[in-house]
């Protein structure tokens, strides 16, 4: 029997205008919107999620929400998919905050933790996984600016907002980057994502050195490929729609299925954890 929540290539072809909406998507990615349940296992924590409007983001906002964490949604300008996101914040009972803006600026980041300090009173979670890629089969395509918009949202951000959050944090706090199977699998047409997940999976080994003394962890998750918006709004229609194929698994990951890596990292249940990265590839192998 197909299990629809988790559906295997190939997919309709499509194209979107980069960042994407999920709204436009075929199928849609499941978020765990009616699957996931929650045990409490982040009540009273405050967490602040980048890219929190779709995708991998949004499935760890409503399991977070679910585990019982307040909230701040960051994004770019997605209005629609983020108030959704926030819906699904408020429904587990859970206080939600919203905030556009471009990461890209340091001025920003440092307004995101203000927000949440002042909105919701503290900072213990900082997820780091809003994302920018663009595919180029030659290098001469890809210009220097892109390049450096690149650098700048994928870990530019993550030193921006963990240079602003430390400082706020108490001991048992936790960061929590994303990185990607592309850190140890780069793809020649990926050459700048890829090149910004390696270092940020030096960044976390780094970091959670530098702070171990605070009693903060950090730690990342490397997603293989999951079937967000990033994917047919940067990918070539005929290259989304075989999207994950070539996984073990012979499918794309869905959101919902990064969720509880999220939560093991940010809870007790990973207290021991600290400067690691935990891959969620569909077998693609990262030793």
């Amino acid at each position: 029997m197909t299990d629809i929540r988790r559906p295997k290539p190939p997919f309709p072809e499509q194209q979107q205008k980069p960042p994407g909406s999920t709204a436009a998507m075929q199928p849609r990615p499941d978020h765990g919107e009616h699957a996931y349940q929650g045990s409490g296992r982040l009540e009273g924590k405050v967490a602040l999620i980048t890219g929190a409007d779709s995708g991998i983001g949004k499935a760890v906002a409503i399991a977070f929400a679910r585990e019982g964490a307040d909230v701040l949604i960051s994004y770019l300008n997605e209005d629609d998919d983020a108030q959704d996101t926030a819906n699904w914040v408020k429904e587990a009972g859970r206080k939600a905050v919203l905030m556009a803006g471009d990461i890209k600026s340091e001025t920003h980041c440092q307004e995101l933790i203000n927000r949440t300090i002042h909105d919701l009173g503290r900072i213990d979670i900082l997820v780091n996984n809003a994302a920018f890629q663009r595919t180029y089969a030659d290098i001469a395509d890809i210009t220097p600016e892109e390049w450096d918009e690149t650098f700048r949202t994928n870990i530019y951000a993550p030193f921006f907002l963990s240079k602003a959050a430390i400082p706020h944090m108490e001991q048992g706090s936790s960061i929590i980057n994303t990185t990607s199977i592309q850190s140890r699998q780069p793809s020649s047409q990926l050459l700048a994502y890829a090149s910004t997940k390696g270092a940020i999976s030096n960044f976390t080994a780094a970091l959670a050195e530098m702070v171990a003394e605070k009693g903060i962890r950090v730690n990342a998750v490397a997603p293989g490929p999951i079937w967000t918006p990033l994917i047919p709004s940067t990918m070539p229609a005929e290259k989304a729609s075989k999207f994950g194929e070539q996984t073990l698994l012979k499918r794309a990951g869905q959101p919902a299925e990064l969720a509880g890596a999220y939560v093991l990292l940010a809870s007790d249940l990973g207290s021991y954890m600290t400067g690691a990265v935990v891959p969620v590839t569909g077998g693609e192998i990262m030793i």
